[in-house]
């Protein structure tokens, strides 16, 4: 059976310093749309939820818009932007780059995330 959801009536919505994640559940699955606006950075605005020195969620999504930096535990970095997909294991923090919100459907990790 097919189902649809759109993510402008979410389930859910968890909502932090500089941003919000807005959930919905299609066939089972949990997915999000997180919006970060410029100045939101995880250790600042999420680490506060979360209570642990990094994200420690998994995430896969698509980047929408704007521009995101991630630094990992081990040092690595990457940044994403518009039209990318992202994997990014658990283990970082994240900041906007530049002036633009930046909006990420997060496949994996919304579960979890900003809990």
């Amino acid at each position: 059976m097919a189902e649809s959801r759109n993510l402008s009536t979410p389930d859910e919505t968890r909502t932090f310093d500089k941003g919000r994640l807005e959930i919905v559940e299609v066939n089972g699955q949990l997915v999000g749309r997180a919006t970060f606006e410029p100045g939101w950075k995880w250790s600042e605005c999420v680490k506060p939820i979360a209570g642990t020195d990094t994200c420690q969620v998994e995430h896969f999504g698509y980047v929408v818009s704007g521009r995101m930096a991630v630094q990992f535990d081990d040092g690595t970095n990457v940044e994403v932007g518009p039209g990318d997909f992202a994997h990014m294991q658990a283990g970082h923090d994240a900041w906007i780059l530049g002036d633009d919100t930046c909006v990420f459907v997060d496949i994996m990790g919304a579960a979890n995330y900003a809990k």
